[in-house]
């Protein structure tokens, strides 16, 4: 695997080796010992699958208390992945990082703890499957509206997205609770 830093300080974009032949392609997905190694030592506690079709934009979501981290990757399809800074203490914080992730560039995005995270379906259907490191506490889940003026995120967005009914209420940027 190949770990690639990006310009926010915790952020990384994974990439596997990809062996191909006749018969099909094969990689490996996910080796723990090789992300405590080169990223953080964490441990994940579960899968999370989403599948979205063309149009849906979902967060941007994060938990006040009890943060989660976040390795995204597509198991099918393609999406426009956003991870916002919202570690007061950070020298990036209010900055964003966006990459696109696909079935077919088979790249991961590690998301750590601190950074509000959603992601916009490029493709007809997108299957997005995240390791977390925390469990989901609705309680603590705070929503920034995803066209929020401050961050001025590039969305690669033609029409205006399907938005759930959370999705749509999110607060702006400068009224959202911080994280340490």
């Amino acid at each position: 695997m190949k770990y690639q830093k990006t310009d926010i300080d915790g952020l990384y974009l994974i990439t596997p080796e990809i062996f191909k032949d006749e018969r099909g392609i094969f990689f490996e997905g996910w080796k723990q010992d090789s992300f405590n190694k080169n990223v953080i030592n964490t441990k994940f506690l579960q899968d999370n699958i989403s599948i979205s079709k063309k149009g849906v934009l979902r967060g941007l979501h994060y938990q006040i208390e009890k943060p989660q981290g976040k390795l995204i990757k597509v198991n099918q399809g393609c999406i426009y992945d956003v991870a916002v800074d919202l570690r007061k203490n950070s020298e990036t914080y209010g900055k964003w990082y966006g990459v696109e992730l696909s079935s077919k560039n088979m790249k991961q995005f590690w998301i750590p703890k601190g950074f509000a995270h959603g992601f916009y379906v490029i493709s007809d259907m997108a299957e997005v499957v995240y390791k977390v490191d925390e469990e989901y506490y609705p309680a603590y889940e705070q929503c920034i509206l995803w066209n929020d003026k401050y961050l001025d995120i590039a969305w690669p967005i033609s029409n205006g997205p399907i938005l759930s009914t959370k999705d749509k209420l999110g607060i702006n940027f400068v009224d959202a609770k911080k994280l340490t």
